[in-house]
């Protein structure tokens, strides 16, 4: 597992103290989700495109599910 240290400022640090006590969390876990959250969201691109796929197939996918 890897680790990475960012620098925020004061006023944001204290910003995340409270939203992190305001979810029961520690700091350092809810950056981790934040940033898993981040990442597992797909980019516009991959959104366009699944969007894309689906619109297309929609008859087919109520054809196939009767």
């Amino acid at each position: 597992m890897e680790s990475v240290t960012i620098q925020i400022t004061k006023k944001e640090y204290q910003h995340l103290q409270t939203l992190a006590s305001k979810y029961g969390l520690s700091v350092t876990e809810l950056a981790r989700l934040s940033l898993e959250d981040l990442l597992s969201t797909p980019d516009e691109d991959t959104q366009q495109a699944m969007e894309y796929v689906l619109e297309k197939n929609t008859e087919l996918y109520h054809r196939l599910a009767h």
